[in-house]
């Protein structure tokens, strides 16, 4: 067993047809199940399953997937049984049409079986539920020239210390109703909690109703920029982040994120402006930290 093989951006076919190469790739396909902030004992099945999984100990990882009814497990469980679960998966696409879940593995099995249409599963998981993590990855497979993932943005405003300790929902929820006091800092930073689980849509939506709250507030508008990022209309976001460097020539806030974003369109050297621009608007901040590590990694 050659073990969880990982798309690279010289294998994703690009075709506009919806093909593939026609031929079997070694190993098994990536397995992606999002549980979120869940602890209850069938997520730490599934979490525990995964990970067998990723080393190479399907069976063990069947075990545990069977113990379960969810989509989820069905996916892990017919995963598991890769390659011979070829048409189950095919199956649970069938079933499961309007599940980002489904389409997003449709689209791998497809991809590894040396079969056509992955592109086309990859869209179907990208359009039908693009607040999830599995739209965020089918995405990444469609544009294999960006950055994986979204980008981020960094409140100026630490995570809040009275939550650390606390369980993943627990903080979610806290996080959750500070923001609907309608506080800027707590819009922000809620809406980069949903981001960072991987939840685009409503993240934005987070970021917007703190630019309609703070419009002339440079980190509510860069937020709401950065929410707005994708990899099929980028332009949404840089044409918004573009005028507040003019606007706001001295915001930090504004020259890491377009930084930040640039990097995900590969365009280092300008990047590397931003970031330097970053750091001198505001050189004992967090922000400044955060664009001296990019820097640094860069370098």
């Amino acid at each position: 067993m050659a073990g969880v093989a990982v798309l690279s951006a010289e294998e994703i076919p690009e075709r506009e047809d919806g093909s593939a190469r026609a031929r079997p790739r070694e190993g098994v396909p990536r397995l992606v199940l999002d549980l979120g902030v869940r602890d209850d004992p069938e997520a730490r099945d599934l979490r525990r399953a995964t990970g067998l999984y990723e080393r190479g100990r399907r069976r063990q990882a069947a075990v545990l997937f069977a113990r379960h009814d969810s989509l989820e497990a069905k996916v892990g469980a017919a995963f598991a049984a890769w390659p011979a679960s070829v048409d189950r998966i095919e199956q649970l696409g069938a079933l499961y049409p309007r599940s980002a879940l489904a389409q997003l593995h449709v689209g791998l099995a497809r991809f590894w079986a040396g079969e056509e249409g992955a592109i086309t599963a990859w869209r179907e998981a990208r359009d039908v539920e693009p607040d999830t993590v599995y739209a965020v990855w089918a995405n990444d497979l469609l544009h294999p020239g960006f950055a994986q993932g979204l980008p981020f943005f960094v409140p100026s405003a630490p995570f809040p210390q009275r939550l650390e300790g606390r369980s993943p929902a627990e903080q979610l929820e806290a996080l959750e109703r500070a923001a609907a006091g309608g506080s800027l800092q707590a819009l922000l930073l809620y809406g980069t909690a949903l981001q960072r689980l991987g939840r685009a849509v409503s993240a934005r939506r987070t970021f917007d109703k703190a630019a309609r709250a703070f419009p002339n507030d440079p980190e509510a508008l860069a937020a709401a920029a950065v929410g707005r990022y994708s990899k099929d209309r980028p332009a949404e976001a840089f044409s918004r982040l573009g005028p507040l460097t003019r606007r706001f020539p001295q915001a930090a806030t504004v020259r890491f994120h377009l930084g930040l974003l640039l990097l995900w369109q590969r365009d280092v050297a300008e990047a590397k402006r931003q970031l330097r621009l970053a750091v001198a608007a505001k050189p004992v901040s967090r922000l400044a930290r955060e664009a001296q590590r990019y820097l640094d990694a860069l370098r």
